[in-house]
C-alpha cells in the first residue's frame, strides 16, 4: 500500500536526520516509505507480522507494545523528529503522542473523523475524531499547525477525515 499522500507532502520537508515514530505502524507503509529516504525509523504496533520483513533493516526498531492496555509507556522518554499516525485512534494516549514530538520536530497525525459512520468503518463515535479535535489538541499542546484539514474525501473510498501536520517550536 502507498504512503497518505499527507504524510509524504509533510514528511518531505524534515531533514532526514530526523527520527520518525510510526505509530500503530501496522502494515508499516509509512515505517517503508520514511526508512526508504534515509530516516531512522521507529515502528510501534501491537502486531508486527506486517514489518516482520524490516526487523534485519538497521534504519528500523520494531517495538511490539499495545498502546491501549496501559501496560508499558505509549511512547518511553523518547523524543522525535517526526511522529506519524494514521487510521489510528486511542484518546488515552493522544497527550502522549504529542509529548513524543521533538523540539522542532514535526506531528503529521490523519485519522477518521465524526461523518465517516455514515460512509463505512469506522462507525463507532469513540474511534471517530471530533470536529477540530486534532487542532485543538495540537493549540492545547503549543503546536505550530503548519496545515490542517477535517473534510471528506473520496480516494482510496469516501471517508470523513481530520487531519494535522504541526510543529513544535524549538
Amino acid at each position: 500500500m502507498n504512503p497518505s499522500a499527507w504524510v509524504e507532502r509533510f514528511g518531505a520537508t524534515v531533514p532526514t536526520s530526523a527520527r520518525v515514530c510510526d505509530v500503530a505502524c501496522g502494515g508499516g507503509r509509512h515505517t517503508r516509505w520514511f526508512a526508504a529516504r534515509g530516516h531512522d525509523v521507529v515502528a510501534i504496533d501491537r502486531d508486527l507480522s506486517g514489518v516482520a520483513d524490516l526487523a534485519a533493516d538497521p534504519h528500523v526498531e520494531l517495538v511490539e507494545a499495545d498502546l491501549e492496555d496501559g501496560s508499558a509507556p505509549p511512547l518511553g522518554p523518547r523524543a522525535f523528529g517526526v511522529v506519524v499516525v494514521t487510521n489510528y485512534l486511542w484518546r488515552p494516549i493522544l497527550a502522549a503522542i504529542v509529548d513524543a514530538v521533538a523540539p522542532d520536530g514535526l506531528l503529521v497525525y490523519e485519522t477518521f473523523a465524526v461523518g465517516n459512520e455514515r460512509l463505512g468503518r469506522p462507525t463507532n463515535l469513540d474511534f471517530l475524531l471530533r470536529r477540530n479535535e486534532l487542532l485543538e489538541l495540537a493549540l492545547a499542546h503549543d503546536l505550530v499547525v503548519v496545515a490542517f484539514e477535517d473534510v471528506e474525501v473520496e480516494l482510496p473510498r469516501p471517508a470523513v477525515v481530520q487531519r494535522i501536520a504541526a510543529r513544535r517550536p524549538s
